[in-house]
């Protein structure tokens, strides 16, 4: 099968890719990191159309996001709304017009209508029920990056380790998450797509490691590879205000986590040396 990635070069689609190619499977990458001319998918153009018309299923992982740094600074602002707006416009345009099965890539905050990030994905989530397609509900992917700008928190806190010897925080690291790792989410992904026809489009698909962490919990983690002291802030949650959604569970019918937070956070930092 021919599989079209938009956000391949992003943390997400980086694991997809090589997960698939792993498998055999012929991937088309997709994104404005390789070629800012011809693969932003801000401006509608006959290369995205020629891509999903020649691909057998369609990964839309293409976002203008990042970590919670990089959230707290940008999502409020207009060129954050433009941006997203413009590419799910122009991506949901070119699936409806050549009718591909695709998976939609939003969060478990699309709930949290106080987010603008939230209720951007609200609105993908709606587009992706009126085409067909398959919605999925993000939990906190950690794994490899390479835009520091955009980078989370595991990323974060493993390169203050290594280059300060010192985490810093912040927040008090007392708001929990759940943690999965990127080659867990890859995997995940292409289930679903193996089982595209039988998913209950009613049912909420939760892609999370069912298991929940504090923020501090990982710093601690971490300082166990990386010998480094850890100074929390006194700064509370502002970017999920420390609300705490339940993940359904209906998406273990098709897949189930198998790397635990310590071996995927050894992972990343042997990946981060190399």
């Amino acid at each position: 099968m021919k599989h079209l990635v938009l956000g391949s070069a992003g943390q997400i689609g980086y694991h997809l890719c090589n997960v698939l190619r792993a498998r055999g499977e012929e991937v088309i990458t997709y994104d404005i990191v390789d070629d800012p001319m011809k693969e932003d998918l801000r401006y509608q153009t006959s290369y995205l159309y020629n891509c999903i018309q020649k691909a057998d299923v369609v990964y839309f992982l293409a976002f203008d996001i990042g970590g919670s740094l990089y959230m707290q600074k940008y999502q409020d602002t207009f060129n954050f709304i433009d941006n997203n707006s413009k590419i799910m416009t122009n991506v949901f345009n070119a699936l409806e017009i050549f009718d591909k099965p695709f998976i939609f890539a939003s969060s478990q905050m699309s709930n949290m209508s106080y987010s603008t990030y939230g209720i951007l994905k609200a609105l993908g989530e709606k587009c992706t029920e009126a085409l067909g397609g398959v919605v999925v509900k993000f939990w906190n992917v950690y794994g490899y990056e390479k835009d520091e700008e955009k980078s989370h928190v595991i990323t974060d806190f493993i390169k203050m380790a290594a280059n300060n010897k010192e985490i810093k925080m912040r927040t008090n690291g007392k708001e929990v998450r759940q943690f999965l790792y990127g080659d867990d989410c890859a995997e995940c992904l292409i289930e679903l797509m193996n089982n595209y026809e039988q998913i209950d489009r009613k049912k909420p698909l939760h892609i999370t490691n069912f298991k929940w962490n504090s923020v501090l919990e990982v710093a601690e983690i971490i300082r166990e590879f990386i010998p480094c002291t850890i100074v929390p802030s006194t700064n509370t949650d502002t970017v999920q205000l420390d609300k705490r959604n339940e993940p359904d569970d209906y998406i273990l019918n098709f897949w189930e986590p198998t790397t635990p937070l310590q071996k995927g956070i050894q992972e990343v930092i042997m990946k981060l040396k190399k």
